[in-house]
């Protein structure tokens, strides 16, 4: 049904990207990423449709993620990429366009702003009574539960009360004077708001009721299932930033922290949340690095343009290759072989910088057993090779905790000789 809905926008994005080519000026002319009148003609006469058809079309590519903006040019998306072979791509397209059905179906003129303003923020409500309801409702029904839902919002909007007796600034509005919003008949605002999600296919209406689409209705449903998984956090790191939140998963379990990641992602747009996840693992804590790429696995492919873009950058190339591979189905044990030996070799040192900065002696011993080198001497020639910023700690903290003597002496060895130069 995704599919079917967004078919026309993403003919109209891949024309656009095979005409025009990514970024290119022509495709926005005006500015505002939209198409020009010339570009707009162009692409009609291609594709047989009519220009004001190409810009609905494209408009609604934009709102779905199809195409995305930067700036004053746009250029195609990662769902318009994955769009063949990723249904999620698919789905998180449709959802994002239900998302911004009261812009992709702009409310009449001559309607008060602050009453759309309240019933755009109440139809959250009304639509989990459609999901509930699994069949039609009366209008008049909806429209019930509409004012009910606005009243409780303008309610809750008047925070100062004012008793007999005391001021009150000239100009403010009392509690039974809230403004023009309140003067707004709503069955109006109710018929725009319905017919806007009608558009979008989240539902149908007519004959005086509405029915979710099963489309609707399994958007609805996950929309209610994040609210559910956000306010499950198990450790209670959901309003903090990312960096705090990894931290304060260092020490959950593997599933108690993907648990954990999936409740703070749920809270937050997807794009906001991977850009602060990268920002995190490139800083100075190797174990956050790890961490938050584990927090990407979770994320999925909506994460992979971002990750792709880091390969070029040294400290986190090695865990963005592990991250594609497994991404693309190979088995997590063998994505290992996605690296080069060098590539391998400073994943080990980053990992062993973790491990002495947050773990315990013997697990820096065991750590040797997973280094891709065969002997002690063989991977400290390469650790030595590989320029990893910590390795001298690294190799002083291995050599403190070893409990073998000779290989340790080696090791403070082959520490010295990297802290000089030699």
């Amino acid at each position: 049904m995704a599919r079917v809905r967004l078919a026309g926008p993403v003919r109209v994005a891949r024309w656009a990207d095979a005409a025009l080519g990514p970024g290119s000026d022509g495709a926005t002319a005006d500015g505002k990423a939209t198409l020009s009148d010339a570009t707009a003609e162009r692409a009609a006469a291609d594709l047989g449709l009519s220009a004001a058809q190409v810009r609905a079309d494209w408009d609604t590519a934009r709102l779905a993620g199809l195409v995305e903006v930067h700036g004053d040019s746009a250029r195609p998306g990662w769902r318009l990429r994955a769009w063949d072979r990723d249904d999620s791509a698919v789905l998180r397209g449709w959802v994002a366009l239900f998302d911004a059905w009261s812009l992709a179906h702009p409310e009449p003129e001559g309607l008060e702003p602050a009453a759309v303003a309240e019933v755009v923020s109440a139809m959250p409500q009304v639509l989990s009574f459609l999901q509930l309801s699994a069949g039609p409702v009366p209008v008049e029904q909806l429209l019930d539960l509409l004012q009910q839902r606005v009243t409780e919002l303008r309610t809750e909007r008047c925070e100062v009360s004012y008793e007999p007796g005391t001021e009150r600034s000239a100009g403010s509005p009392s509690p039974a004077d809230p403004g023009p919003a309140a003067d707004a008949p709503l069955a109006p605002l109710l018929d725009w708001a319905l017919h806007a999600l009608a558009s979008v296919g989240a539902l149908t209406y007519g004959d005086g009721q509405a029915t979710l689409t099963p489309l609707g209705s399994w958007a609805v449903w996950v929309k209610l299932e994040q609210i559910c998984v956000a306010a499950q956090s198990p450790a209670g790191n959901i309003e903090q930033s990312a960096e705090d939140m990894l931290r304060g998963c260092a020490q959950l379990r593997p599933n108690a922290a993907r648990a954990e990641y999936r409740a703070w992602l749920a809270a937050r747009p997807v794009g906001g949340a991977v850009t602060q996840l990268i920002d995190a693992a490139r800083g100075e804590d190797a174990l956050l690095r790890g961490l938050a790429f584990e927090a990407l696995r979770v994320v999925g492919a909506p994460a992979e343009p971002d990750v792709r873009a880091v390969l070029d950058e040294p400290a986190l190339r090695p865990y963005a290759l592990l991250w594609i591979a497994e991404h693309d189905g190979v088995d997590p044990e063998d994505a290992h072989e996605a690296l080069t030996r060098e590539e391998a070799t400073w994943l080990w040192v980053d990992t062993a910088a973790a491990v002495a900065d947050h773990g315990e002696a013997p697990m820096l011993v065991r750590h040797l057993e997973s280094a891709v080198q065969p002997t002690v001497p063989q991977l400290l020639d390469e650790v030595r090779a590989v320029g990893h910023p910590r390795t001298v700690q690294v190799l002083v903290a291995l050599a403190a905790a070893h409990p073998d003597p000779a290989l340790a002496k080696a090791v403070r060895r082959a520490a010295f000789q990297v802290h000089t130069g030699r």
